[in-house]
């Protein structure tokens, strides 16, 4: 008989938070995990992380143009949906972006 324990199965139900960054007309919206059940930290750690690429990382995303060109103080980034498992999140935030047609979900060509 095996008496080794089993390895966890991954979860495949973890909770995803769909968020919306705004600045007047300009809008993004994104997906992340939920981090240890905690929604508002988990988007606020996800903002961080596009502020830092923004400023680090010469990027050809709009939203890090604008975040550069506007400053990360002048945008507001509120909770939208949460929804349960990562197939169903991504899908949901196409079917808003599809809904909402945000202006900085798009790439762009830097010009050299």
């Amino acid at each position: 008989m095996d008496t080794k324990p089993r390895p966890r199965k991954r979860r495949c139900d973890t909770r995803h938070v769909i968020y919306i960054v705004q600045r007047d007309q300009d809008t993004y919206i994104g997906v992340t995990v939920v981090d240890q059940g905690r929604v508002a930290a988990s988007v606020n750690r996800r903002w961080l992380k596009h502020v830092n690429r923004a400023q680090r990382e010469n990027l050809a995303w709009r939203l890090c143009d604008a975040i550069r060109l506007h400053g990360p103080e002048n945008f507001t980034v509120q909770v939208m949906e949460v929804v349960r498992g990562k197939t169903p999140a991504h899908q949901r935030e196409r079917e808003l972006i599809a809904l909402h047609k945000p202006n900085l979900n798009t790439h762009v060509l830097h010009k050299s």
